[in-house]
């Protein structure tokens, strides 16, 4: 996996693509909910993927079958 990322423009916003590789590994998906620490001090950007804001399912789906 390529440890430099081109960061490309996207309508008026500017965006940085992620690896597939780590898409996979991580699970991420369309929708899922970033968060974003910025350092201007040490130049950095570090993201975290909380999670899937997907609505779960109360049934469960053993006793359905």
């Amino acid at each position: 996996m390529p440890k430099g990322r081109k960061v490309i423009k996207t309508g008026n916003s500017l965006a940085i693509t992620i690896p597939a590789k780590a898409v996979f590994d991580l699970d991420i998906k369309e929708g899922d909910i970033v968060s974003l620490k910025i350092s201007r001090s040490k130049g950095t950007i570090s993201y975290t993927f909380t999670g899937h804001p997907r609505q779960l399912s109360f049934i469960d789906k053993k006793k359905v079958a």
